[in-house]
């Protein structure tokens, strides 16, 4: 069994709620609480959960964008977390990210050339006349052509800034890639363009993803395995063919009967959950998800439900199991 490319081990985000005159922290927001998950090279690891579950500070966690409270994040055995800023700055070489909006991340006032060239810039590589190259071959890549290199992002549709967003990304020759909702932002028809144009850099180039998104038809299209989050937990992972034929957690199950189907005959029992997400500053005690559970129980309301393996590469935290 080869090692994983990532390793994440109990990762925590917890920020302080302050209070009173003195701004004393009196309490605080568990965004993440304890998630531990492997992704290996090649692969693409999808992670879901509704808004404010946790999956967009877990991906910025990873780059050390967010220092995490607590936990361990090992790269290619280096343990990023205790890294100091200029040392994570050199592994940020290998690791990158793709942003949710395409155009809150480009400078506004660069030109798409200017913006493709800084990481290159940043990380010290390549002569002047090799940076220009590599942007103008990186545009062809992923579909724009050269002469868009002179041209400001306010120029450019929604699907072609996350085209250089993706671009950008790729600039130093990552090994991972870090996609935080690359395709919610945009059309459903350009959607899939984009999912389709990820999937043949991920061929070409070797690249592995951590893909975090909150719609599961997309998910299920792009990812090897995927992870369920609730609540800043990981309460589901699993590879995504049994994921999505055999959801095991009953929030799984509940997010999966509300994908709607491209069939109108198609009849399927949609489960609804009561009541609304508790708040991460005030989680509910024992398995955070008993207080919309269709199946509750008094152990669940005490006891925190363990992260197991219930069949082989199939975890769940659930009593049930």
């Amino acid at each position: 069994m080869t090692e994983p490319l990532l390793k994440v081990e109990n990762l925590k985000k917890h920020f302080p709620i302050t209070g009173g005159i003195l701004g004393r922290p009196v309490s605080s927001v568990k965004a993440v609480d304890g998630v531990s998950f492997t992704v290996n090279k090649g692969e693409t690891l999808g992670i879901v959960g509704e808004s404010g579950c946790g999956k967009s500070t877990t991906g910025r966690m990873l780059m050390r964008l967010i220092d995490p409270s607590d936990g361990k994040v090992t790269f290619e055995d280096r343990e990023l977390t205790s890294l100091s800023n200029s040392e994570m700055r050199k592994i940020r070489r290998e690791m990158q990210m793709v942003f949710q909006d395409p155009f809150a991340s480009l400078n506004p006032r660069h030109t798409v050339e200017k913006i493709l060239e800084e990481p290159l810039k940043v990380h010290g590589m390549g002569s002047a006349k090799e940076r220009k190259e590599r942007v103008h071959e990186l545009l062809n890549i992923v579909g724009l052509s050269s002469y868009h290199a002179k041209r400001y992002p306010h120029q450019f549709s929604g699907g072609q800034r996350q085209r250089i967003g993706i671009a950008r990304a790729l600039m130093t020759k990552p090994k991972l890639i870090i996609a935080d909702e690359p395709v919610s932002a945009l059309d459903v028809s350009i959607q899939s363009q984009v999912l389709n144009l990820m999937q043949d850099l991920q061929k070409e180039f070797g690249l592995t993803y951590i893909f975090i998104a909150h719609d599961l038809g997309v998910v299920r299209h792009i990812s090897d395995r995927v992870g369920v989050m609730y609540l800043g937990k990981m309460v589901e992972l699993s590879d995504s063919e049994n994921l999505y034929e055999k959801p095991l957690h009953p929030y799984t199950q509940a997010l999966l009967s509300a994908v709607p189907v491209p069939d109108p005959d198609f009849e399927r029992d949609t489960i609804l959950l009561q009541g609304d997400i508790p708040s991460p500053s005030n989680p509910p005690s024992g398995c955070t998800f008993h207080t919309r559970c269709p199946h509750a129980t008094d152990m669940c309301k005490q006891k925190v439900p363990e992260f197991k393996e219930h069949q082989p590469g199939h975890y769940v935290a659930c009593h049930l199991y």
